[in-house]
């Protein structure tokens, strides 16, 4: 009798125990995907997961047998569906995917090879239980279920809600207590979901969402709006005091260069002899270099990049904020500059619309955007109008140029997934045989030449006597996936999640007229100090500044967006809430001093989110 009641007891909720089964195993595969140590955290995520689901079966329950399986089904799918898009944004980006995200793929349309390069098959593995659930829908659809009465459906359906609730309730009030801005600003999305599992994580991302889209209508309150006024004023005295350089560019033309996916790694590095990236390694020798120059993009990829040179304002902590805040009002370097009588411009071989740029470089008061209309495509490499077309008609649109001007020169023939080799040329790449590394070398190799005809060029012109010419890489090209190559590449044996943090450092080079102020600079430094640093030396200001001045400090923080940061002698990594002491490699306690850094660090982010939320700039003037 026992053994006729289990049975019935299991052919009746067959499609709940499937379903429960199949969660955690794909919650296991992706999370040994997005954390290297996940032991640790699996009892964590599990205890999440099993509140999450214990609320989502609790509403199944009130439905008849057929239409909850088609719940189930459906929750299913987009939980499947979910896990294959956070793993797959995890791989690239090292982080889980948000809704404003999402948005951006309005945008991404044109990258869609990027994007699908990043799929491996073993992904739709999350989707392998439909297979397994048809099985039983035909084995067992003759069978008879039973019918629970209401009153037992709605006393079953109230306590597995409450057992759920209060749980994730639980978890989620922990978490927030432990690190009180953290749900809110979501800066560390790794660790939320690490911490309360994906499906919480997502709940919680969509409250956000909804919230702030709300939130962003309405007044931001005084005592707030204070602080970050007394921020920006200490802020803007400290840059004050700095005399080094001060205004020996005023009058100079100044261009900028960013070039896609240059990394630090490939600089001085050489194959078999020859050289990566000759024509850089002989420039730099001219310049100010900074050797400990990080990139602090987030989801908007390159356009973050453009945001804080431009701006020196942190990235939106979801999507891009070129496309979320193009409305707003800025004080951009163009309009600085436009201020005091420059002609400003960008130029970029690529459609104007991508990343939003027709519209955001207007608000940040660019009088021209030289964009792919502007150029003849007679020569297309990866994604559009090859480096080598490029920057070759740009030279003959910076010489007709009226004095002074400052443009903003971006470059596209190595943007990921760097898999047009035969237009990259023939170089030699050792035992890196056909692997997403081997093309990227190729990729940057090719870049490194067209860079250093058009540098030549503008040397040879005349250019370099009245100008600031400004070199640095946008992003990363070598994702987390790919670590393995790059650490044989290196010779590096495993490397830790300090290792990996350091190599996250792209190359930032100021050349002055004739060559003056060569040298290294080992300040630690990011794509936010770049704004100041060129201020100072134009002797112009901003009320808006979260950047330091690079010749005029003897401070080492770097704040990234999702909350980790360094000093120059320890480095915080935020999603596995740990310092580390850069020299020795060691973990350290948390003291008085890294403590107060971290509170800095998290301030900063959230006045940068609040100024762009409520387009402070206008409100309080430029």
């Amino acid at each position: 009798m026992m053994h006729i009641k289990i049975k019935s007891f299991l052919l009746n909720n067959l499609d709940i125990i499937v379903f429960i089964v199949f969660i955690f195993l794909k919650a296991f595969l992706f999370e040994t995907q997005i954390e290297t140590a996940y032991i640790y955290y699996l009892p964590k995520v599990y205890i999440a997961l099993t509140a999450s689901l214990l609320v989502i079966i609790s509403f199944s329950l009130l439905f008849k047998k057929k239409k909850r399986l088609t719940y189930l089904l459906i929750f299913d799918f987009i939980i499947s569906l979910l896990l294959i898009v956070d793993t797959n944004y995890y791989r690239y980006f090292r982080d889980v995917i948000s809704i404003p995200v999402i948005r951006n793929g309005l945008m991404l349309g044109a990258v869609k090879t990027s994007i699908g390069s990043l799929v491996k098959p073993w992904d739709f593995l999350y989707f392998i239980d439909f297979f397994f659930i048809v099985f039983f829908i035909i084995k067992y659809r003759n069978v008879k279920l039973r019918e629970y009465h209401l009153r037992f459906k709605l006393l079953a359906f109230f306590l597995l809600l409450i057992i759920g609730g209060v749980t994730s309730g639980l978890s989620i009030y922990k978490l927030q207590t432990e690190q009180p801005t953290l749900l809110k600003t979501m800066y560390n999305r790794v660790y939320v979901a690490k911490e309360l599992g994906a499906i919480d994580y997502h709940c919680i991302d969509l409250y956000n969402f909804i919230e702030s889209t709300i939130y962003k209508n309405q007044p931001l309150p005084k005592a707030e709006e204070d602080k970050i006024k007394a921020y920006f004023s200490a802020k803007g005295k400290e840059l004050s005091q700095g005399t080094n350089l001060k205004g020996i560019a005023r009058g100079k033309n100044l261009i900028i260069i960013q070039v896609e996916a240059l990394q630090q790694f490939v600089i001085n590095k050489s194959i078999d002899g020859k050289e990566i990236t000759p024509n850089l390694n002989k420039w730099l020798k001219s310049c100010t270099y900074f050797d400990n120059y990080f990139y602090q993009v987030s989801s908007g990829g390159t356009s973050d990049a453009e945001l804080m040179t431009n701006n020196s304002i942190y990235p939106a902590p979801s999507g891009a904020a070129y496309y979320l805040y193009s409305s707003n009002t800025f004080n951009s370097l163009g309009n600085i500059l436009k201020g005091v009588g420059y002609n400003t411009n960008v130029l970029h071989g690529y459609f104007e619309s991508f990343w939003n740029r027709n519209i955001m470089y207007k608000a940040e008061s660019f009088d021209k955007f030289y964009s792919q209309k502007d150029y003849n495509i007679d020569e297309t490499v990866g994604m559009g109008l090859s480096d080598k077309s490029f920057l070759k008609q740009s030279i003959d649109k910076l010489n007709k140029l009226k004095n002074p001007y400052y443009s903003f020169v971006i470059t596209l023939s190595s943007h990921f997934p760097f898999d047009d080799v035969k237009d990259y040329g023939d170089f030699n790449t050792g035992n890196l045989n056909s692997t997403l590394l081997e093309n990227y070398i190729k990729a940057i190799h090719y870049t490194d030449t067209q860079l250093g005809t058009f540098l030549d060029e503008l040397q040879a012109n005349g250019t370099f006597d009245n100008s600031i010419v400004v070199l640095y890489g946008d992003h990363n090209a070598i994702s987390k996936d790919n670590e393995t190559y790059l650490e044989n590449f290196l010779g590096i044996n495993k490397a830790t999640d300090l290792n990996w943090m350091q190599l996250q450092k792209v190359p930032m080079m100021i050349h002055f007229p004739k060559e003056e102020y060569k040298g290294i600079n080992h300040t630690y430094s990011g794509q936010m100090d770049l704004l100041p640093t060129l201020l100072n030396l134009y002797n112009l200001n901003s009320n808006y500044i979260f950047g330091k001045d690079l010749f005029n400090t003897n401070k080492n923080a770097v704040v990234f967006r999702n909350g980790s940061f360094t000093d120059g002698s320890a480095f915080y990594l935020s999603q596995s809430d740990s310092y580390y002491d850069i020299k020795t490699g060691e973990k350290l306690k948390e003291n008085a001093t890294l403590l107060k850094e971290k509170t800095e660090a998290i301030n900063s982010l959230q006045y940068s989110d609040e100024l762009l939320q409520h387009n402070l700039i206008k409100k309080l003037g430029k």
